[in-house]
């Protein structure tokens, strides 16, 4: 066959395909657009096609790289295009990402790594489609004992056990708690339930020597920090 032949017969995605791996590793991340970094994870779910329609789709119908990464399967199986080996592949960068960012947590005193805190959380919970709670538990020292997703629940609220928090706390020996949910609306602004129930979770983790260093939300716009707007004593 003639190299006309060849040029002819070779699809025109695979150009593209390696001049986005080369501007990836020459220019790095941030030289992509979000649409162009989520085809680098479509080319090896995708070999033999074009992807850079549904990558485009993707972001369009959940907002961002990250909102992809973080979406439902069931939601991401809704796209057409999106097969086994898509969500298989979405959920392993997600899975990565966690552990990633929960390294850095476990690896330092939590109280001197708060950037580093805020983005496990972020992580772990600000896209989410529904409401989690859930509890770093923490040593004398502040250094990370344990991380527990304590409840699932709907878009707008989870149900919290107050005694059930703390007791767990003293099954794991921990000094310290911080408070952790997502609020699916995007916006962090803490209610009033939310605020309500931290109280008395403060309440009765004081009276047993246990100390809630904070209560953090995340969402999609930020986060806040019951800490940070005065709402712990």
């Amino acid at each position: 066959m003639s190299p006309v032949g060849d040029a002819e017969d070779t699809p025109h995605y695979h150009g593209h395909r390696e001049r986005l791996r080369n501007r990836f590793r020459e220019a790095g991340e941030a030289s992509l657009a979000d649409y162009e970094l989520l085809e680098l994870v479509l080319f090896r779910s995708i070999p033999r096609r074009d992807v850079k329609a549904l990558a485009k789709e993707l972001i369009r119908r959940f907002g961002s790289f990250a909102e992809v990464i973080a979406a439902p399967p069931s939601r991401l199986r809704e796209v057409e295009g999106v097969g086994e080996s898509v969500v298989t592949d979405i959920k392993i960068v997600e899975a990565a990402a966690r552990r990633i960012a929960r390294g850095a947590v476990a690896k330092r005193p939590v109280l001197s790594s708060w950037s580093a805190v805020i983005d496990y959380c972020r992580t772990a919970m600000a896209f989410a489609d529904k409401e989690h709670f859930r509890v770093l538990f923490l040593d004398k020292r502040n250094g990370l004992i344990a991380d527990e997703l304590q409840q699932t629940g709907t878009v707008d609220h989870t149900p919290v056990y107050p005694r059930e928090v703390v007791k767990r706390a003293l099954e794991l020996s921990a000094t310290a708690i911080i408070l952790v949910h997502n609020h699916p609306s995007g916006d962090p602004t803490p209610s009033s339930a939310d605020i309500k129930m931290t109280r008395t979770i403060g309440e009765i983790a004081k009276a047993l020597g246990v100390t809630v260093h904070d209560h953090i939300i995340v969402g999609r716009d930020g986060h806040a920090s019951f800490r940070g707007l005065g709402l712990l004593e």
